[in-house]
């Protein structure tokens, strides 16, 4: 059994991030509508990295909604495996009201450590900063051609 165990970790990293993407994605809501590629989560991530370090995100349901009334612009990325839905399903129809770009990406757990928190993430906003507003600028063109469900 030790030896199945060692063999985990390296089948996973041969794996790389397209498996456990793909993975991540049997575990979506039926919600999760727009949902980002691959290359656009990771891109997102990235993004989200670069405004944690410049303290220009809001995280979390309650924050992001009352930044959202005070009418605060940004990217929102909501994580696809929330449950129960309950808690955060209110906050794409604000975002369609208000014109604000969303996205979905597979998983909390990635949401909240690219935001630099041990704690899963089920939303963030990520606002616009003179510092990496070419990486901003990419997310926010991408995010916004995803088509918007029904």
């Amino acid at each position: 059994m030790a030896r199945e165990k060692e063999l985990e970790p390296a089948a996973d990293a041969e794996g790389g991030p397209e498996r456990s993407y793909r993975e991540q994605l049997e575990y979506l809501n039926p919600i999760a509508q727009p949902l980002a590629s691959r290359k656009l989560t990771r891109k997102l991530y990235k993004c989200i990295r670069k405004a944690t370090k410049h303290k220009q995100i809001r995280r979390g349901v309650k924050e992001v909604q009352k930044f959202i009334n005070k009418g605060e612009k940004g990217i929102l990325v909501l994580a696809g495996d929330t449950q129960p839905i309950d808690v955060y399903c209110h906050i794409p129809i604000m975002c369609e009201d208000r014109s604000i770009p969303y996205a979905y990406v597979p998983s909390k757990s990635d949401l909240g450590a690219a935001a630099g928190s041990k704690r899963p993430t089920c939303v963030i906003m990520i606002k616009p900063h003179e510092e990496y507003q070419e990486t901003y600028d990419e997310c926010l063109e991408e995010v916004a051609t995803l088509p918007l469900p029904l």
